[in-house]
């Protein structure tokens, strides 16, 4: 039964193959037969041919395409890779004398930027103006028709806390040490050091590259720029162009813009 189910299925998927090629046989033999019989034309063709080949067809492609968009669930994501030095200091009197510790660190920090690729129902209301297909051709002749897509989403959000930012395991090693010159500055090390524990380290490295990306230029400009590569690549390549091909048109032009962008 299972096999049964599998060939019927294959068979549905091949249908045009297989009809070309059992007419063109069945020809064949009334040919060598000598009887003359017209049998009706089916040209070969797989069925990823049918598709970018372009098939006349009646349906609304704004609301399908935009339905195949409505349906998308998770975020674009734009990462970004910077690093830094930062330095811990522990300061702690030995009697009168002041006595502090510091040690500078060496850190990796990875931050990503989020786009909302479906802001829901109302951000797509036609009267917003944030989607928009044209047709520039319909499918004829065996040529597939051409489109054009506009569409506006919400701009990349950076991240919104220090747990949506990571570091790299810190080195053990610091890259530079400093301490008070205070009599004992050699006990300053000896006493204050075995507190830089690892978690406390991390923390600070943390809400370091936290700030960076949501601050800093060099680090906020590619963060984002990365989260629009990600946003147009992913609707255009996996949602708009393939629902496209399957109704036999191709896409002319993508335009993706984002909201309060100059």
């Amino acid at each position: 039964m299972k096999w049964a189910l599998i060939l019927l299925a294959l068979g549905l998927i091949f249908r045009r193959a297989i009809a070309s090629v059992v007419l063109t046989a069945l020809a064949a033999t009334l040919h060598f037969l000598g009887i003359s019989v017209q049998l009706p034309s089916v040209r070969f063709a797989w069925p990823w041919q049918t598709i970018t080949a372009g098939t006349t067809t009646n349906t609304d492609l704004g609301p399908w395409v935009l339905q195949k968009i409505e349906g998308i669930s998770r975020p674009a994501l734009g990462q970004a890779n910077f690093n830094f030095v930062f330095t811990h200091k522990v300061s702690k009197n030995i009697g009168i004398f002041p006595c502090w510790y510091a040690s500078t660190f060496y850190a990796v920090g990875h931050a990503s930027a989020t786009v909302a690729l479906n802001p829901g129902p109302a951000w797509w209301k036609p009267a917003t103006g944030h989607y928009r297909l044209q047709v520039l051709s319909k499918p004829r002749g065996g040529q597939p028709g051409q489109v054009t897509v506009t569409m506006v989403l919400p701009a990349p959000q950076l991240p919104r806390s220090v747990h949506d930012v990571t570091i790299d395991d810190i080195p053990s090693k610091p890259v530079a040490t400093q301490h008070s010159w205070t009599y004992p500055g050699f006990g300053c090390g000896v006493l204050l050091r075995p507190q830089f524990a690892e978690s406390v380290l991390y923390g600070q490295a943390q809400q370091i590259a936290f700030y960076k990306s949501t601050h800093v230029p060099q680090v906020t400009r590619p963060l984002i720029q990365s989260a629009e590569t990600e946003a147009t690549q992913t609707i255009r390549d996996n949602f708009i162009q393939p629902t496209l091909n399957a109704l036999g048109y191709t896409l002319k032009q993508f335009t993706l813009r984002w909201a309060g962008a100059p």
